[in-house]
């Protein structure tokens, strides 16, 4: 009896006979995949499996928990709407790439030592770079290799890291970085903070989501950052330095909204500033805090992905995707704009959305660890959201302008995939208790009081008062705001410019150096040695030969055979040793 089928094989041998299914046979597979995986998450039952030992080192392939499973069980079912939104690609490619995104996700997820998490940390990279490759344009394969390149940087970190610890500690089972934080933690730090798009690590999501495919966004909406997030909580919760960078980031990615006009762009900059919150709750580190990382985590995957969706819907059939260029699409898309709107006002903590029930909870984890500056930050942050996320850009992409786009709904797949997330996030605001039951920790929070629901209200109502007389101001331009990406493109011109003109300058003056004047005095001195060995050394050793050979040759005549030569000969020996001992004695 098999006790344990881990998720993350389901999907990463499960793509392999993607390329070989056509029509409705591959639809049918590409759901049944992601429906068994959820099966299995369901079914899981606590514990650590697939011990072995490897280089002199104990390695677990998975170690399952409650936490684990709270962000396993998000993904499996992100998967299966991921899949039912991409049902109408005829292609394999990024069929295929999602799998295996999704099996290395879970793999992070369940991987019980650092070996096993780095290999699929990587697999994740790798997959998900393709789909930005996949989109083919030209800022798409630029973005793609940024993408890629900033993600083997943060790789290597996190490998040199877990080297480190393993050296240190003895062990590279994974878990709470204990001792204090030395070199190898802050490295192992790193890497995670990177894919968590923790500033000043963070251009990379908001330069690539927005070149990806319409569906390769969705996915990646979903699962590197939260990856992350579940890394962070599994090995640095009660870090004083997460929660302020994650309090950092959920006003920085406010604060960058503002500036956008591509709607994804808008779109991936409040990824960075929700999953601040959940940085932040990790930092706080009380079991109330990581249980609010955790459901905010689950509740984002769901809402997000509804809001990249709908924004997919809309660059799908319009093939654009700037608001200056979008507007009066509540006439041809009226089922989108409902959808959509239901995921902004999720992200925006509305009463009965997912949002309002899980973000709360770190909010009041903040104020339960006597946080007031956090507690101000953050609900500055969430009025933020619900002013560009659900004001901004529904007006100016759905109301605003008409600027008489030809437009209609979506293929019904992508609709039915919208219509799977808004009932999530709908029954998790008015239902969190089945959410809450599968958090790490106990819950003891109760979201719906009179004084939070008026507070959320008031935050949000004074907000929408706000965009209201302020929406001249709001109004979008079309610009390029620039981000901390600007280092690593602007760096690497430069890199590029000193290694073809001063690099490749002095690499040839060298070459010219050594070919008219360098070589040519090795070529002189290697034949004048040439020279040298042959008319002297080689005639001297010859000469010595032949004067040996001569002498040899005289003393075979010497070797006669006859008794009378060999006595004459001792006789003169004898008379001329006698001659030298008088001459020495004397």
């Amino acid at each position: 009896m098999i006790d344990f089928v881990h998720p993350a094989l389901l999907f990463i041998l499960g793509a392999l006979p993607i390329p070989f299914l056509k029509g409705s046979i591959r639809k049918a597979y590409l759901m049944l995949i992601p429906a068994l995986a959820i099966l299995a998450v369901l079914t899981v039952q606590p514990g650590s499996y697939g011990a072995a030992e490897f280089i002199g080192q104990e390695i677990l392939i998975a170690k399952v928990d409650r936490l684990s499973i709270v962000f396993a069980t998000v993904f499996t079912i992100m998967a299966l709407i991921g899949m039912v939104y991409a049902l109408h690609l005829t292609g394999a490619g990024e069929h295929v790439a999602a799998f295996v995104y999704v099996g290395s996700a879970l793999g992070v997820v369940f991987a019980g030592d650092y070996l096993t998490l780095f290999l699929f940390w990587e697999g994740m990279a790798f997959a998900s770079a393709y789909l930005v490759f996949a989109q083919r344009g030209k800022q798409a394969i630029r973005a793609g290799f940024r993408y890629l390149m900033v993600h083997i940087t943060g790789g290597v970190a996190l490998l040199g890291g877990v080297i480190l610890h393993g050296l240190a500690t003895g062990s590279l089972l994974f878990g709470p970085i204990e001792g204090g934080m030395g070199v190898a933690a802050y490295l192992i730090l790193a890497g995670f903070m990177l894919n968590a798009a923790v500033p000043p690590l963070n251009a990379w999501l908001t330069d690539a989501y927005p070149e990806a495919t319409v569906t390769g966004a969705v996915f990646m909406s979903a699962f590197t950052t939260k990856t992350a997030v579940y890394v962070l909580a599994r090995a640095f919760p009660g870090t004083e330095l997460l929660v302020w960078l994650g309090t950092a980031m959920a006003l920085y990615g406010v604060i960058y909204a503002v500036l956008e006009n591509d709607c994804r762009r808008l779109l991936a900059y409040h990824i960075v500033s929700q999953v601040g919150y959940m940085v932040a709750g990790v930092g706080i580190g009380t079991e109330m805090a990581v249980n609010g990382a955790s459901s905010h985590a689950f509740a984002h995957i769901l809402y997000k992905a509804l809001l990249f969706m709908g924004a997919g819907a809309v660059i799908h059939v319009t093939g654009r995707r700037k608001l200056t260029e979008l507007g009066g699409l509540y006439r041809t898309m009226p089922l989108t704009v409902a959808l959509y709107m239901v995921g902004a006002f999720a992200i925006s903590a509305f009463p009965f959305f997912s949002g309002f029930v899980t973000k709360s909870m770190v909010v009041a984890a903040a104020g339960q660890d006597h946080r007031a500056l956090v507690v101000l930050a953050l609900t500055m942050a969430s009025s933020g959201t619900f002013l560009h996320t659900g004001l901004k850009l529904p007006y100016y992409m759905f109301f605003g302008m008409d600027r008489k786009l030809e437009a209609r709904e979506p293929p019904r797949n992508m609709l039915v995939a919208m219509g799977m997330a808004a009932v999530l996030c709908i029954a998790i605001g008015v239902f969190p208790q089945p959410l809450y039951a599968l958090l790490p920790h106990p819950v003891d929070f109760e979201p719906y009081t009179g004084v939070h629901i008026t507070e959320s209200l008031g935050i949000l109502m004074f907000t929408a008062l706000g965009f209201v007389l302020f929406l001249r101001a709001l109004d979008p331009e079309n610009t390029i705001s620039i981000d901390t990406d600007w280092f690593y493109r602007k760096g690497a011109r430069h890199f590029m410019w000193l290694a073809e003109k001063p690099l490749a300058r002095y690499e040839k003056a060298v070459s010219d150096v050594s070919e008219t004047a360098v070589l040519p005095f090795l070529h002189g001195t290697a034949r004048a040695g040439l020279r040298i060995d042959l008319n002297g050394v080689d005639a001297v050793v010859n000469g010595v030969a032949r004067s040996i050979l001569r002498g040899g040759g005289a003393l075979r005549k010497l070797q006669t055979g006859v008794v009378t030569h060999y006595a004459l000969a001792m006789i003169v020996g004898v008379i001329a040793a006698i001659a030298v001992f008088a001459v020495v004695w004397r």
